[in-house]
């Protein structure tokens, strides 16, 4: 088993899933507007949400890396998911990130993808990251785009047209 580790921001504190949050995540993933950009864009079943973030965990035990709960440190409460993602057959080192619905707006996406693609790039050494986004999603567009990404080619994804978003190394990275 591998330890995931926590990284704090100063909204946010990213750490593993824990059976505490099944409850939240599963009535996340069950809203249609919080799904409509994700897979192939069904809301998943609570069973389906549970077998997620199983493969969440299995992904930080195969690959040293993964997909962290977002807590809010001010409350406690699980805001989503936010973290770094290559499951076997991905096309590339992706940063994601999801948010219930009504913590849209609040900037904790920007925030929680930032902490995690400084651990990507600081901790992990990672140079080439991507987002994987669905061509109507302007939400994630403009997350990554504040974080320095640009638009650099798109594919066939989950049926469906998915665009690249790929982020620039830091400037330690490129020397």
């Amino acid at each position: 088993m591998h330890d995931i580790p926590e990284v704090v921001t100063p909204r946010l504190r990213l750490r593993g899933f824990e059976p505490r949050d099944v409850d939240a995540y599963a009535t996340m993933m069950a809203e249609p507007e919080v799904t409509r950009y994700l897979g192939d864009g069904k809301p998943l079943t609570r069973v389906d949400a549970w077998r997620q973030l199983a493969m969440f965990l299995g992904h930080w035990s195969l690959r040293g890396f993964g997909i962290w709960a977002v807590e809010l440190r001010a409350t406690g409460e699980l805001a989503g998911r936010i973290g770094l993602y290559e499951p076997e057959g991905w096309p590339a080192f992706e940063v994601g990130y999801t948010l219930g619905r009504q913590f849209w707006g609040h900037g904790y996406a920007r925030e929680g993808a930032r902490a995690a693609l400084d651990y990507a790039r600081e901790t992990l050494g990672q140079t080439e990251i991507v987002s994987l986004i669905r061509p109507g999603n302007a939400g994630s567009i403009s997350v990554a785009e504040s974080l320095g990404a640009t638009l650099s080619g798109e594919i066939e994804f989950f049926g469906g047209p998915t665009l690249i978003y790929r982020y620039p190394p830091t400037h330690e990275q490129r020397l």
